[in-house]
């Protein structure tokens, strides 16, 4: 969610000429992402080169973005032609029926080679086309784990906080544990993750929450970052951090372990041009409690806002994401892991799939947060376990405190 990335979004959104073949030149064309959706220029200069209409390339936040659709398609003024929407959206907008429909917009078997295309259907109609297939995988500093004498990446969560400790202890890097822990979507997915690489889930198939037992994996989880906030592993300035922040930090060095590491970010971090530890990084399947190195899918897509004044540009646009060509551009200069599966074994038979053969055994194992689909109430779900998250990372509740809390936040989200 992402589902997540800082570049410099104010250098690469550019206003473009841009043209559609075939179509008379409309209305300009706005389209609203996250910095790590903004298209660079070279990426755009293609795009000029096949069509006829100005585009608009706005960049927020992942939060602002949410909060833009959703006051804008409230008033009834579309925020953009193409915008965001995040598997976490989908519930939401499908039942206020804010995106327009795109299976017949968009080549069926394009829609066929994307996994992920299931997660942006909602009452069976597609209100979505996936850019980012995101998951979550262990990337660590293996440079750093030698200088502490540690030759494997950690197989569990008790191996992760002791190879932690031993960074720490050998004065390698102070907080060596990378984790959000600010009021925001990037502390709730490390949340999540670590439920599953607990063993357990959040939910069970009728939504009840299984996380307020002291035994649970949830409960585990967040027990485990406030523990490792308290001994010193993660920086207490995440409270503060976003996602995009802790990758910052992993590209300067100074973290060991971005512990709910997306999975496409291994081609930026392994980018000399972009982080100052290119020649160290390293992947590994998630941690386990149980054996088996679950993992969380929070993959991000494109739609078209109902009364989209360029909807025709928009779908256009979206269809032009997602030729193999710009996928790859796309993983390669922004950290988007491909969403058609063809593409991402492309990549990997090509040898430029960095540690690919642990990102495809890792993205074998991917699961969605829901079974059953993201619930239209899962907005304020979210928001309800990031603040509470945040409030006990800054010791202002305690565990039992913020779970009790979540618990409730979910009931009461269910019947709003």
């Amino acid at each position: 969610m992402m589902k997540r990335r800082v570049f410099l979004a104010a250098a690469l959104a550019l206003p473009l000429a841009i043209t559609l073949p075939g179509a008379a030149a409309p209305a300009g064309l706005t389209v609203l992402l996250p910095p790590w959706g903004t298209l660079p220029k070279d990426m755009t200069d293609k795009f000029a080169a096949e069509a006829k209409v100005t585009l608009d390339a706005q960049t927020l936040g992942w939060d602002e973005i949410l909060t833009k659709v959703v006051t804008s398609m409230v008033a009834g003024a579309p925020p953009a032609d193409a915008t965001e929407v995040d598997w976490s959206w989908v519930g939401r907008f499908g039942a206020a029926k804010w995106y327009a429909p795109l299976e017949d917009q968009i080549d069926p078997a394009v829609i066929a080679d994307i996994p992920t295309a299931s997660i942006f259907r909602y009452d069976g109609r597609l209100l979505g086309v996936t850019y980012s297939n995101d998951f979550r995988v262990l990337i660590y500093n293996k440079a750093q784990l030698a200088k502490a004498k540690i030759a494997v990446a950690p197989k569990t969560p008790d191996e992760l906080i002791a190879d932690a400790k031993a960074v720490k202890a050998a004065k390698i890097v102070e907080y060596p544990i990378g984790l959000p822990m600010s009021a925001t979507e990037g502390a709730s997915t490390a949340w999540y993750l670590l439920t599953k690489v607990f063993g357990g889930d959040l939910f069970d198939k009728d939504l009840k929450p299984q996380f307020t037992d002291p035994n649970s994996a949830g409960y585990k989880a967040l027990d485990f970052e406030i523990t490792a906030l308290k001994d010193g592993l993660i920086d207490p300035a995440s409270t503060g951090l976003k996602d995009v922040d802790i990758q910052e930090l992993f590209k300067a060095g100074k973290i060991t372990f971005d512990v709910a590491g997306w999975a496409g970010n291994l081609s930026v971090y392994s980018d000399p041009t972009k982080s100052q530890v290119a020649a160290d990084v390293a992947a590994a399947l998630m941690p386990s409690a149980i054996g088996k190195a679950r993992t969380l899918g929070l993959p991000e897509a494109v739609g078209i806002p109902t009364k989209a004044a360029n909807a025709k540009a928009a779908a256009a646009f979206i269809a032009w994401l997602a030729k193999p060509e710009n996928e790859i551009a796309s993983y390669e200069q922004l950290g988007n892991m491909p969403a058609r599966l063809s593409v991402l074994k492309q990549l990997n038979d090509a040898g430029k799939l960095k540690e690919g053969d642990v990102l495809l055994q890792q993205a074998a194992l991917v699961e969605p947060l829901f079974a059953q689909g993201t619930p239209g109430w899962y907005p304020a779900f979210s928001t309800a376990v990031s603040t509470n998250i945040n409030q006990a990372a800054k010791g202002q509740i305690s565990v039992a405190q913020a779970i009790a809390e979540i618990a409730k936040a979910a009931a009461d989200a269910k019947e709003n």
